[in-house]
């Protein structure tokens, strides 16, 4: 430090006063606790002269009471086993009772055990300011957080119909497992609704991206498609309608679709389907052979060009079923799960809606270890008398 001379401060005279002027507190003490040296930031601190302090008061006289115990029973004997402490959170406490909250570092200064040590005092009156702002912060990105996830939860039952409705003459099921924890509300969806006495539509969905704005495009396309069902009969011509209304809104995102429209006439459902840059329907036949069904199109909202087309089966037998790319693009061990994993898992499933459905959604999150990387919506169905 220079000379051993010190100024009235604690500082060093005839050369720099880099003690006495530094700009964090600096005291040393002696064996007996008492301080003995003390720049001018340390005596700024705790508001008191030099005269009331060097020579006069130990360190910890200057501490809360807490803070005299914990530094008796704690930093004295980590000074011994180390040599040094950092970063101890402590309170100084000024001759009015407030109290100054500080960092303190200190280090012993005669080996052998002695508990003479130089010590910087840093106040951390801003630092716990930015603490407890950030600590308000935390909370109330946590709170934001939770908000999200029950508006994302509450929206997501908006889309998705807690069941099928029961159809006369029709055994359908459907599955919905969302993505993850499911916190995030993603842009699966199925519908299944009535357009006449005998017809009904069955509708899985897909739209682009997750969160708030996927889910009001899937809002969009779930409600558009209810509209115009009944005065579009045809799902090729459907699909039409609903992709100049998605092309008409000011959006990024697309939908891939599948519509089935169910007619029952002389005892028999005539099915009508018509795909938009969706996977096609798996038909299983009694026997379990397993056939896509469906011509692909492009997806609504995607090209200004779109194709559809409609395709027609009497379903007299057998079972149908619509599913999203979650179950496909399921990705393990062995990489995609894949279409062909899925046919054969139809082929063994029974024959039932119900078991086909439930069956296919389990196995495709076992495939993923229980944890689905994206949203799956399943709908079988199967004619019964």
């Amino acid at each position: 430090m220079g000379s051993d001379t010190d100024s009235p401060n604690g500082g060093v005279t005839g050369t720099p006063d880099y003690f006495g002027d530094a700009p964090c507190g600096y005291v040393v003490t002696n064996d007996d606790g008492l301080i003995v040296r003390a720049n001018s930031e340390f005596l700024r601190t705790v508001q008191r002269t030099a005269d009331d302090v060097i020579s006069v008061r130990t360190l910890t006289s200057l501490l809360t009471v807490g803070g005299r115990i914990f530094v008796e029973t704690h930093l004295y004997p980590m000074l011994r086993n180390t040599d040094v402490v950092r970063e101890i959170d402590l309170d100084l406490v000024r001759p009015d009772g407030s109290r100054v909250p500080v960092l303190l570092n200190a280090s012993l200064t005669l080996p052998g055990g002695g508990l003479a040590l130089r010590a910087v005092v840093l106040e951390a009156r801003d630092r716990h300011r930015y603490e407890k702002d950030l600590r308000q912060a935390t909370r109330t990105a946590e709170n934001a957080l939770e908000n999200a996830a029950a508006l994302a939860q509450t929206l997501q039952q908006t889309l998705i119909p807690p069941a099928p409705p029961q159809i006369p003459h029709l055994d359908i099921a459907a599955a919905y497992r969302p993505a993850g924890n499911g916190r995030e509300v993603g842009g699966d969806f199925y519908d299944v609704f009535q357009v006449s006495p005998s017809a009904w539509v069955v509708v899985v969905g897909d739209v682009s991206g997750k969160g708030i704005p996927a889910a009001t495009v899937t809002s969009l396309v779930r409600y558009t498609v209810r509209s115009f069902a009944i005065e579009h009969p045809d799902p090729a011509d459907l699909l039409h309608h609903v992709d100049a209304v998605l092309q008409a809104n000011d959006t990024d995102r697309y939908c891939t679709l599948v519509v089935a429209r169910l007619d029952r006439h002389d005892d028999i459902w005539e099915l009508a389907l018509g795909l938009a840059g969706h996977p096609p329907a798996l038909l299983r036949t009694p026997d379990g052979i397993v056939t896509p069904l469906g011509v692909p199109g492009t997806p609504v909202g995607l090209v200004h060009d779109p194709h559809f087309h409609t395709v027609r089966h009497r379903l007299t037998q057998g079972t149908v079923t619509l599913y999203t790319d979650g179950v496909t693009e399921a990705r393990g061990a062995d990489g995609l799960y894949g279409e062909e994993r899925l046919n054969d898992l139809i082929g063994n499933l029974p024959s039932d809606s119900r078991g086909l459905t439930e069956g296919i959604a389990r196995d495709a999150l076992d495939y993923q270890g229980g944890n689905a990387s994206d949203d799956i919506a399943i709908v079988t169905f199967s004619p019964r008398s």
